[in-house]
């Protein structure tokens, strides 16, 4: 073991002294006014505002302030830099199922929810949805579960109409129990000779057969990287292309302006939507399009994309009533509010069975009974299992298949550059 110079380890007492301060003085501060600021920090949309409200409500002397960035993958290196500098990172983070990995890896950044009481709440969470957050040994538990994306296809029933394929969202679930039968209802589509395109780009359709192919993707869960020898990771891709080659995608990048206006001005008749998806959908789309999108069953065996966590960083100056409030939100009763502001369908089985979400259906899709149609794809998905650089080798393969889209790579070439993306990005 090597020495360290008696002068770097007084640096180092220093430096943690002051820290332990400068925490010490933050909350001193807030004893000293009788106000204690939560900051917790997000990304995307948790529908969170109404219960914050209530919260404060019942917390004299507790305001939250939440600081929100839109995309996830301009939250990931925000965080990173955060949790590394060990300040910045508020009181509360979210945290993304395919970007939880990494951050398990150090668990003592984050404060230990099970010496705040959550172990009576375990039966509040799906067990796989608890186990996600919690280290190997269950000795410490990171985060608490707030939604799963509960997976759904979308479509547009004036399209479908157009096209002579049936509007009623029974009888287009029927269309498709496989992809091969998705494909199949696209060739149909496609025959009609209309304007719109099947679907909106390789990458959505792409993911959610990937996440159907077994219990891990990129990464085994010894946290190898085995993008090519994985069989479900080429499968996946490979039906994609042959989508692709079909002539059903109208190439336009998720999250792009396009994109956005592609709902609105129905640049395509279907889209793989996890439930948090249909606040996007309706946002984009607008008013003029009420009605005219509807829900059905995904192809395949039910399926998730996306989900998170709640976790208090161990810098917070306030671990106690972080750690509070991550249990309000995470609760059943905060789970089914959530679903109801922002469509973030929940992680708890008591809220998943609560009428008010089971029954729950959405009148701007044409009154589709989400509650009981991504409920019914929860109940049958299996947990997958996602390495430390998912996200980063998702986008590496996203840009392969957008190669491919455009006629700028071969399939093979695209297949082989991936995985050379891959492995170089976790040498």
């Amino acid at each position: 073991m090597a020495v360290r110079p008696r002068r770097t380890l007084l640096a180092a007492v220093i430096a943690g002294a002051l820290a332990a301060m400068a925490a010490c003085g933050e909350g001193a501060a807030d004893s000293a006014s009788g106000q204690t600021t939560l900051i917790v920090k997000t990304f995307s949309q948790f529908g969170y505002d109404e219960l914050y409200e209530e919260y404060e409500a019942s917390h004299p002397g507790v305001t939250i302030k939440e600081e929100n960035i839109g995309k996830l993958g301009d939250y990931l290196p925000k965080l990173q830099q955060w949790m590394a500098a060990g300040k910045g990172a508020g009181d509360v983070v979210a945290i993304e199922e395919g970007i939880l990995s990494q951050f398990m890896a150090e668990p003592d950044r984050f404060v230990n929810l099970r010496e705040h009481g959550v172990d009576a709440l375990r039966p509040n969470f799906l067990e796989w949805k608890w186990k996600q957050a919690s280290t190997p040994d269950g000795s410490k538990v990171v985060g608490l579960g707030t939604d799963v994306g509960a997976q759904g296809m979308c479509y547009r029933t004036d399209l479908f109409a157009a096209a002579g394929l049936p509007t009623d969202r029974e009888a287009v679930g029927a269309l498709w129990p496989t992809w091969d039968d998705y494909l199949a209802t696209g060739k149909r589509f496609k025959a009609a000779g209309k304007d719109a395109k099947f679907f909106d780009s390789s990458g959505s359709i792409y993911q959610n057969i990937l996440m159907q192919q077994g219990d891990h993707t990129y990464y085994d869960t010894a946290n190898e990287l085995v993008i090519d020898s994985n069989p479900g990771v080429k499968e996946a891709w490979d039906q994609t292309v042959e989508l692709v080659e079909a002539g059903l995608s109208a190439n336009i990048d998720q999250w792009s302006p396009q994109w956005n206006a592609g709902f609105k001005t129905g640049s395509f008749a279907t889209i793989p939507c996890p439930s948090w998806m249909l606040g996007t959908i309706e946002k984009q789309a607008g008013p003029e399009n009420k009605g005219k999108w509807d829900v059905a069953r995904v192809p395949g065996d039910g399926g998730v994309r996306g989900g998170s966590f709640l976790a208090v960083p161990a810098q917070s100056g306030h671990q106690a009533e972080a750690a509070e409030l991550v249990k309000f939100l995470t609760s059943a009763k905060g789970q089914t509010a959530a679903f109801k502001a922002k469509n973030n369908f929940p992680s708890s089985p008591q809220a998943i069975d609560d009428p008010a979400v089971r029954d729950f259906t959405n009148p701007y899709f044409n009154d589709a009974p989400v509650g009981k149609i991504f409920g019914d794809s929860v109940k049958a998905l299996k947990p997958v299992y996602l390495g430390p650089d998912n996200n980063p080798i998702g986008d590496r393969v996203g840009n392969a298949l957008t190669a491919v889209e455009q006629g700028k790579l071969k399939p093979d070439e695209a297949w082989s550059k991936a995985v050379d993306d891959a492995k170089r990005l976790v040498k």
